[in-house]
């Protein structure tokens, strides 16, 4: 703890939780005590506020927040959760909420109470994401009754869809992503955001033995599978989307629903605001990943439609890798050889610039190329 007049500064909330765990400390975060915005200011003229719904400041990359309470006890029950909701200062005293300590040797998620979820429903996703993060630890049953109950309250709907957007992309960085959407369908919490996967628990992803699980855990599986590449672990979250509009007259088959998910996709990432390079890479997820999965057996004029595509929206290897954590196998340096075989493939300048015939000329043309290397 730093003293600056009668100013407290804390270290607080994952970096203590972490720092007990005997784990590397990658950010810090502070808590102010005792202090005015204009006092901190004073005391550190090269502090920047970024906070809005209450005071933070960044000072050498390190967040330096005030408290939402103006006693420490009642600072630590306003945060998320239990493992969260701890201070230490630089003589070792740790202050930390009643369950801390218990739900951190349990490996407990819990919240530090129902009112702070109230007071900020976003905290439904970071807890989500914080079991995609620790997947070593375990949603505890509070957890799931107050996540419930924010959804049955309705109080989701409100939160401002750039904070879903960063809340799920900081959830696709994570060891376990899958728990992400693991614990939002578990809680019903997919309304109204994710509203496309709402009843996917209990569709089936597909016939036997293809399938063995509901369209949710072979999604979430899959996003585990390619876990550590943000991109793709969003068109794994995408790739089966389609699924869900089926009519439940023809499950478990799935025909067709690599077409539909093509839009869902899309308006599943404009939704929450996602970049535009998630919102292209989550469609052409939805749309190739089944061709793609065929790929020894496609047409060559197939793969030349599906391998251009894909080089051109900068989506060939995060597809092939979905497919390989879909189908187990992978067909990636095959798709490359060919890719760099067709872009070999020039029209001559008599063909040049006909319109539509010179690109049906050009498709013609890469398709007897890879004819004549698969005869090889």
């Amino acid at each position: 703890m730093l003293y600056v007049a009668q100013m407290n500064i804390y270290l607080a909330g994952g970096a203590v939780r972490d720092l007990l765990l005997g784990r590397k400390l990658s950010d810090r975060d502070y808590l102010v005590m005792n202090s005015s915005k204009k006092e901190f200011q004073a005391r550190f003229p090269k502090a920047t506020e970024v906070g809005h719904s209450f005071p933070i400041f960044l000072l050498e990359r390190q967040e330096y927040s005030f408290p939402r309470a103006p006693r420490i006890a009642d600072e630590l029950e306003s945060r998320d959760l239990t493992v969260n909701a701890m201070l230490l200062d630089s003589e070792g005293n740790l202050f930390c909420h009643p369950n801390s300590l218990q739900d951190l040797h349990n490996r407990s998620l819990r919240p530090t109470s129902r009112q702070s979820f109230v007071e900020d429903p976003l905290r439904v996703f970071r807890a989500a994401r914080f079991w995609a993060k620790m997947p070593e630890f375990t949603p505890h049953d509070e957890l799931i009754e107050t996540m419930r109950f924010i959804a049955r309250k309705n109080l989701l709907k409100d939160i401002a869809p750039d904070r879903i957007g960063q809340e799920t992309r900081k959830a696709l960085k994570t060891n376990a992503p899958g728990n992400y959407l693991r614990l939002l369908s578990q809680t019903d919490c997919l309304t109204p955001w994710f509203s496309e996967f709402k009843d996917c628990l209990n569709i089936p992803a597909g016939p036997l033995p293809y399938h063995d699980s509901s369209i949710i855990e072979h999604t979430a599986r899959t996003m585990d599978c390619v876990a550590g590449n943000e991109i793709c672990v969003w068109m794994a979250l995408c790739h089966d989307i389609g699924k869900s509009a089926t009519d439940r007259e023809k499950l478990p088959t799935h025909h067709g629903h690599d077409r539909v998910g093509i839009k869902m996709a899309s308006r599943l990432s404009r939704r929450i605001r996602m970049p535009n390079t998630f919102d292209i890479a989550g469609s052409k997820a939805a749309e190739w990943h089944m061709v793609a999965g065929r790929y020894p057996e496609l047409r060559p004029g197939t793969k030349v439609d599906l391998l251009y595509d894909l080089h051109k929206t900068r989506t060939l290897e995060p597809l092939f890798e979905l497919v390989q954590a879909d189908v187990d196998e992978d067909f990636s340096q095959r798709a490359k050889r060919d890719l760099l075989k067709i872009l070999k493939v020039k029209l001559t300048p008599q063909e040049m610039n006909q319109g539509s015939v010179s690109g049906k000329r050009l498709r013609e043309l890469r398709a007897q190329a890879l004819a004549k290397r698969s005869r090889k």
